[in-house]
């Protein structure tokens, strides 16, 4: 999709997921940005600071939970002239999916996305990608890294050796165990932190592109999710990437899935508009 003028496209929010910073989309921002788009990408609260910083001291990012997470993006959304396009990745794009779901945003595209309350699947490689965390309940007020071959199988198992750590060097932090237990029992939950409508007519347009050969998010639970929302007539698309990882958003190819979920979600908000 070409577009005429920056003023054709409405500014673009980009959520960032755990174990991640806003770093992780360095190069989507300089991407939309050369373009003449306003692209802002907030930090989760407590994780306002460098990479380096936090894995030196992660205790900001101790006990935040999905609710407050949310609530800060909505402050900065409300911030905006009109309702951006929202673009988020792993629970990042659950966060875009809950912010659609408050009436915010003209359009949403939710990345290997983590899954809302009500998406059943948890395939044993996501069970393996969360158990460092998952399996001791005490580390659910705590700030929890990867180490490298965890990060390596969960995030980067499509990369080189060599290109996984230089990954996981660059963008790797500490993440809330909080949320991941969230999100991992948010089925047991009535009150789910991850809890929508997902009849809800009135949300804008939401798009969900899945790894091909993600661990933490396969396909399946992507797909799971789409389904979801099979009552609601509000627009929901699915597209995969064959072959790509959970690193999506990093890996080689990243171009191609910026641009589609750009082109897609300036599509929406003009036709919406």
């Amino acid at each position: 999709m070409t577009f005429t003028h920056e003023h054709d496209v409405p500014a673009i929010v980009l959520v960032h997921g755990l174990w991640m910073t806003p770093r992780s989309w360095e190069h989507w921002v300089e991407r939309y940005s050369a373009q003449g788009l306003q692209v802002i990408a907030p930090a989760w609260p407590g994780v306002e600071k460098e990479v380096e910083d936090l894995r030196a001291d992660p205790s900001p990012i101790a006990g935040v939970g999905l609710r407050e997470i949310v609530d800060q993006y909505e402050q900065v959304i409300r911030t905006l002239d009109r309702p951006p396009i929202l673009i988020g990745h792993s629970f990042g794009g659950a966060i875009v999916q809950l912010l659609l779901d408050r009436g915010l945003g003209a359009a949403g595209v939710a990345i290997d996305s983590a899954g809302v309350k009500g998406v059943l699947p948890l395939p044993l490689s996501t069970l393996r990608s969360a158990w460092p965390l998952l399996r001791n309940p005490a580390n659910r007020n705590k700030a929890v890294g990867l180490t490298f071959p965890q990060f390596r199988y969960a995030f980067a198992n499509t990369l080189s050796e060599q290109e996984a750590r230089a990954a996981y060097e660059r963008y790797h932090v500490p993440g809330s165990a909080r949320v991941l237990f969230q999100g991992a029992f948010a089925n047991f939950n009535p009150n789910a932190a991850t809890r929508l409508d997902p009849r809800n007519p009135d949300r804008a347009p939401l798009l969900f592109i899945a790894g091909g050969s993600d661990h933490i998010v396969p396909p399946k639970v992507n797909e799971a999710n789409v389904r979801l929302y099979r009552k609601s007539s509000a627009t929901t698309d699915y597209r995969e990437f064959p072959g790509r990882s959970h690193f999506i958003v990093g890996q080689s190819g990243w171009e191609e899935v910026a641009d589609f979920a750009l082109a897609w979600a300036a599509d929406q908000s003009l036709t919406r508009r």
